[in-house]
């Protein structure tokens, strides 16, 4: 008689390959089926070939070859596929067992999908995981959630997957119920959007504004992965600035200059928009990548659209300092914008996030990994309330230190023509959220005006709401009114 599989795995694209692969080497047997099933053909007679890893031609053959509770994670692309999926699977397993999503899913689908397969007695897991390709493989960063019973069932596999940290901890833990941890994923995804174009803009600064070259800034790239700025996306930009193109050019300057997207990062910034929390990075970053898709409307612009000529008269080590320091304070706002957002979803949807934790989760494996964030765990470890990343002692004093590089860089941006919509509106953001007094008080009196919208006074107890008849002309009725 066959040896029963630990887990089943649907989807045998770049991530289920290699997840596949990565299971297997740690010493779970894996069974898996794929639509087409060639494919599956196609795998074991190749990096399959060898080795504990079984294939299955139909559904019913995938469920019987699993060991109870049977374990079946999908890897399909997001949306209809699948809930198809799950609707296929279910009248295949029994009490109890368990259906892993493991793409990026939308957390309101798992919500939704976990509360559907939980009325059936089965158990349902959505889990986001980071790290790409080689992460898959390797180790990924693992963020699960949904029905908590399942948690031990999977954990033995998912946290012997992992990336591990320096001391050997995994990169994996239990988020949270329902959508949880496909919501800390989709977080994870909105700072990478910051990430990435938070270096952009530095790398632009550089190129139009210094007219230093790739491999100058490659070694620049280097030297910063040194040090406070050292991560994955640092690391991969050095790479990629001192890659050369079969004429022996830098292969990054005969790149199209237009971004795709997957929808996370809109997912991030419309859902902060739905908490009222000002996500202001991270919904540059993705406005960011909407303005390069329209390329050829671009190109038309730059003909009848005039600005200053870039020039640079200064100190270009000098600037570059400045640049680093601008990127890193960036960074800061970046982290401490998603862990409000975090905050606020915890506390509408009643999760009990470990927010030192997420941070330890990220630290390996992921895109976003990098040096920095142990320091958020340490902010939590030291004060799990804290309600800003920007309050913790060793971030205030951070950016407080870069401040003046910063403003210095914005400034640079601004009189040279230079777009740099994170960085501006990260420091923006830092400065809004350090004023004691901003100008909404016009704004409320502006909407009491036309509206009705009625205010709040500054001599009078906060939750007490007045209106003003402002042109003699309006009656005493007030509009309801409407606070985030």
């Amino acid at each position: 008689m066959n040896k029963l599989s630990d887990i089943g795995l649907i989807g045998l694209a770049v991530m289920g390959e290699n997840l596949v692969l990565n299971m297997e080497s740690k010493g779970f047997r894996v069974t898996v089926f794929n639509r087409t099933v060639q494919k599956v053909d196609d795998f074991l007679a190749g990096r399959a070939k060898g080795k504990n890893i079984t294939g299955a031609h139909s559904i019913e053959e995938l469920v019987s070859s699993l060991s109870r509770p049977r374990k079946v994670m999908i890897m399909v692309k997001a949306g209809s596929a699948v809930d198809e999926m799950i609707n296929t699977l279910i009248p295949h397993l029994e009490k109890g067992d368990i259906i892993i999503d493991g793409g990026n899913t939308h957390f309101p689908d798992t919500n939704r999908r976990t509360a559907l397969v939980e009325s059936k007695d089965l158990l349902y897991i959505g889990t986001g995981v980071s790290g790409g390709e080689e992460g898959a493989l390797l180790g990924p960063s693992i963020m699960p959630g949904g029905s908590k019973a399942a948690w031990p069932f999977v954990k033995p596999i998912f946290q012997a997957i992992a990336a591990k940290v320096e001391d050997g901890s995994p990169c994996c833990d239990w988020v949270g119920d329902n959508g949880a941890g496909h919501f800390v994923k989709m977080v994870h995804n909105g700072i990478e959007y910051g990430d990435m174009q938070l270096i952009c803009e530095a790398y632009q600064l550089m190129r139009d504004m210094l007219h230093i070259s790739a491999d100058e800034m490659h070694l620049v790239f280097k030297d910063w992965n040194k040090g406070d700025l050292d991560s994955y996306l640092i690391e991969i930009t050095r790479d990629i600035l001192a890659y050369k193109d079969s004429d022996g050019k830098p292969l990054v300057d005969k790149i199209l200059d237009t971004a795709g997207q997957k929808g996370t990062g809109k997912w991030t910034a419309v859902t902060a928009l739905d908490h009222g929390i000002p996500l202001t990075l991270i919904g540059e970053a993705v406005f960011a990548r909407c303005l390069s898709a329209i390329k050829e409307e671009r190109v038309k612009a730059s003909k009848v659209l005039h600005g200053p000529n870039p020039a640079f008269s200064g100190d270009k080590s000098k600037f570059i300092n400045d640049l680093k320091d601008a990127l890193y304070a960036s960074k800061i706002v970046s982290y401490a914008q998603g862990y409000a957002l975090m905050r606020a979803a915890a506390a509408e949807y009643k999760w009990d996030f470990n927010y030192g934790g997420i941070a330890l989760m990220w630290r390996g494996g992921c895109i976003i990994r990098s040096a920095f964030l142990s320091k958020i765990k340490e902010a939590f470890d030291n004060n799990p309330s804290i309600t800003n990343l920007l309050l913790d002692p060793f971030f205030r004093d951070k950016v407080e230190k870069a401040q003046k590089g910063w403003r210095n860089v914005v400034s640079a941006a601004v009189t040279n023509g230079i777009p740099v919509p994170a960085i501006s509106a990260a420091l923006g953001y830092f400065d809004g959220y350090r004023c004691e007094r901003l100008p909404q008080n016009l704004l409320q009196a502006q909407r009491d005006y036309f509206g009705a919208h009625t205010y709040e006074r500054t001599d009078k107890p906060r939750g007490e709401f007045f209106h003003t008849n402002w042109t003699g002309r309006g009656g005493s009725t007030s509009s309801s009114t409407y606070n985030v």
